[in-house]
């Protein structure tokens, strides 16, 4: 009883006192929270189910343990919770005193910081209220001050330029010193002609002059551009010459517009090549002066630019502002139009070849791109090129090779009228070429695209013409004429310009030349695996077949022909292999083997090469269903008949094809078979005839797939691999020479 009392007395003391891990691990007002929040929520848990908290158990196993005799410890365990208990109490005495003084003087300085920052905010409006008030005040006289400022910063500007225009009154005296130095070179430069005296004199005033008018270069502003006239309209901007190529310019600017304006007898609009050829000449004249004695000066003043470059884009705007205005003229005359265009092309060559001109750098083509002009040009290139093949194909010549004569060049067997209307788009490719807008580009394309269609159906329609003859040679030059076109778009749709402007036609998205695509015919020309030109290929390839299939009908029938004769030989009549001295092709078989001999030379005659090759394979295969179905499945053979047919065909017909191959019979496989299986000698076909039924007999739509015999391979070991089982046995029904019979 006494061990039980004093555990309920350790039990009171420890449920108003946390544990010694517990205050150690606490200090503070949170210790004291954590203390009386457990106290109460252990009580009233106590209270609720009379359970002891975890941590009176834990203390007691700890202290104690399970030991009933250790009892005794437990006034030792009292007694220091009661003291560490007074401990804890007198530290939360002397922290409940301290706090609220500083909590109180924490709470006033903050209300004072409160009052002050209220004070500052106030006077801060107030402040701000009267400055925006000054300021709406002030804005008037603000707006005057900047207008009057920009006026004094512009008379400023004006001041210096004109302090430039002071300081270098030499600079009308420019145009005398280029005078001394011969400028301009109105012809070549005369290797004769010894320097002036004052050479090195000359020099140094020209490059002081020259040093004097790039300073004054220093802003666009003081530069006094050129007013853009009439004529430049529909021209790309042009950036403003540097200052001494300006004056450099003027005599030169003087004489064109003296010649080539106006009423005088050298501006003609037919004859465009005048001005055009006096730029050309007046660019190679001065180019050596330029270089040699302008060059330097620009580079010892940090001036990136090219003299000669300068000059030339000078005189070029003179040719683009002529030709422009000369171009708006010419719209209502064909003729004089397309002589101007031949003459700015031209032109563009020599600028950008012989003269280096910078191909950055617009040139005289940008004159064709204003809509009007290119319009224009492009109905011109049309009606020329419709005039042009109306013309070759109207020719005497029209449908013969010019290289006929010519046996190495004659492979394509390619007639006059087709080669000369490639050449004729290949020469349009090359004058839109340079052009430096995508879009006019594709224009051009478009009417290329255009016009080899309308050549397609003009030969749709000639060979219409000609189709009661397919054997005639102007139907096969027909066929050699679609293979070549077709040939050469192929090889148009890799070439890389043509590549580019696929990329070009895919990104504009010009539905007028690729035609309304989906996603995928779009993704595929993006990706360069289709063509520009994959339409009109489908087309040619369409006609060419259709072409070639009749081509070989034709011939076909003039085979079934000949063959009449052939076909109802007497197969079941002929001696024996055995009762002849030497085999020879039957009599009947001659018409029908000189007919293909005389069709196949006049096709390798008539037709290109890769045609040619088409047309024997495909008559090759024609004529193997033709003696397979209407000479061997028509009759029936003994020994001899059998023995006959297979001479001809192995002997004869198929060493007329092994000019072109070296194993013709793989061309005639329905008719190897056939005599392999006709040729059998008596003991394998009985046993070939008895499986084939056998097979027949024994295969049934339930039988298992394994126990299907199946006679394949033993075909497949006569060499038989076309052919059908059904079908060897129908050729074994064709003997005659079978035992009893």
């Amino acid at each position: 009883r006494k061990q039980f009392s004093e555990m309920v007395t350790w039990k009171g003391a420890n449920m108003a006192a946390p544990t010694a891990e517990q205050l150690n691990s606490h200090s503070g007002e949170s210790v004291l929270r954590s203390t009386v929040s457990t106290n109460d929520q252990d009580s009233k848990t106590e209270s609720v189910d009379g359970r002891l908290p975890d941590y009176v158990i834990d203390l007691i196993q700890n202290e104690i343990g399970c030991d009933l005799m250790s009892l005794k410890k437990v006034s030792g365990v009292l007694e220091r919770l009661t003291d560490e208990n007074k401990l804890l109490e007198e530290q939360v005495l002397t922290v409940s005193s301290s706090v609220p003084l500083r909590v109180s003087a924490a709470l006033s300085a903050a209300e004072k910081s409160r009052v002050a920052l209220e004070g500052l905010l106030q006077r801060e409006r107030i402040v701000s209220n009267t400055l925006m008030q000054h300021l709406q005040a002030a804005q008037p006289w603000a707006d005057s001050l900047e207008q009057t400022l920009g006026q004094l910063d512009n008379t400023e500007r004006h001041m210096k330029y004109l302090q430039f225009l002071a300081g270098i009154e030499e600079l009308r005296d420019f145009e005398e010193l280029l005078t001394q130095l011969h400028w301009p070179f109105i012809s070549p430069p005369s290797l004769s002609l010894s320097p002036p005296a004052n050479a090195q004199e000359l020099q140094s005033q020209l490059e002081l002059l020259v040093s004097q008018l790039l300073s004054l270069q220093t802003s666009d502003d003081l530069i006094s551009e050129k007013p853009v006239s009439i004529s430049r309209v529909g021209l790309p901007p042009a950036t403003p010459l540097s200052l001494p190529i300006q004056i450099m310019l003027l005599p030169l600017s003087k004489r064109f517009r003296y010649h080539f304006t106006g009423n005088r007898q050298t501006n003609t609009l037919n004859k465009p090549e005048w001005y055009l050829t006096q730029i050309l000449m007046w660019m190679g004249n001065s180019s050596k002066f330029m270089e040699e004695k302008i060059q330097p000066i620009l580079d010892r003043n940090g001036a990136n630019v090219s003299a000669k470059v300068e000059l030339c884009r000078g005189l070029l705007t003179l040719a683009q502002e002529k030709l422009a205005l000369d171009a708006s003229r010419l719209l209502y005359d064909d003729a004089l139009f397309c002589h101007l265009v031949d003459e700015i092309l031209q032109f563009e060559r020599e600028l950008r070849c012989t003269h280096s001109y910078p191909s950055g750098l617009p040139g005289a083509l940008d004159v064709l791109l204003q809509e009007a002009v290119l319009q224009k040009w492009v109905a011109v290139e049309r009606k020329m090129a419709v005039e042009k093949v109306d013309a070759m194909l109207s020719a005497e010549g029209a449908w013969n090779s010019q290289y006929r004569d010519i046996s190495d060049m004659d492979e394509l067997k390619t007639p006059d009228c087709a080669e000369t209307f490639m050449t004729l788009v290949l020469v349009i490719t090359d004058r839109y070429r340079g052009l430096p807008c995508p879009r006019a580009q594709l224009s051009f394309l478009a009417l290329q695209r255009e016009l080899v269609d309308d050549f397609r159906i003009r030969l749709t329609q000639v060979m219409k013409e000609e189709s009661r003859n397919p054997l005639g040679p102007k139907y096969c030059a027909i066929l050699n004429a679609v293979y070549y076109i077709s040939t050469v778009l192929g090889d148009w749709g890799d070439n890389v310009f043509f590549l580019q402007l696929q990329q070009s036609a895919v990104a504009l998205g010009e539905e007028e030349l690729l035609g309304p695509l989906g996603v995928t015919e779009t993704g595929r020309l993006a990706s360069l695996e289709g063509s520009v030109f994959e339409g009109l290929l489908g087309l040619l390839e369409r006609l060419g077949g259709d072409m070639l299939g009749r081509l070989l009908e034709a011939v076909i029938r003039d085979v079934r022909e000949k063959a009449q004769a052939y076909s109802k030989d007497r197969w079941l009549s002929l001696p024996s292999q055995c009762d002849q001295a030497t085999m020879s092709l039957s009599s009947s078989a001659c018409p029908l083997m000189l007919c293909v001999r005389d069709q196949l030379l006049q096709l390798q005659q008539m037709l290109c090469q890769p045609l040619f090759q088409t047309a024997w394979q495909g008559l090759a295969e024609r004529l193997d269903l033709f003696l397979y179905q209407d000479v061997i499945l028509y009759n029936h053979f003994n020994e001899g008949g059998a023995a006959q047919l297979q001479f001809d065909m192995t002997r004869n017909l198929f060493p007329l094809f092994g000019h072109y191959c070296k194993r013709p019979e793989n061309f005639f496989k329905h008719v190897k078979e056939a005599c392999i299986i006709l040729c059998l000698n008596v003991g394998s076909a009985l046993l070939l005839r008895d499986l084939l039924k056998q097979n027949q007999e024994d295969v049934e739509p339930g039988t298992p797939e394994g126990q299907q015999p199946s006679p394949t391979s033993t075909l497949n070991e006569l060499g038989v691999f076309r052919l059908a089982p059904s079908d060897v046995l129908i050729l074994l029904n064709l003997r005659a020479s079978w035992p009893g019979q």
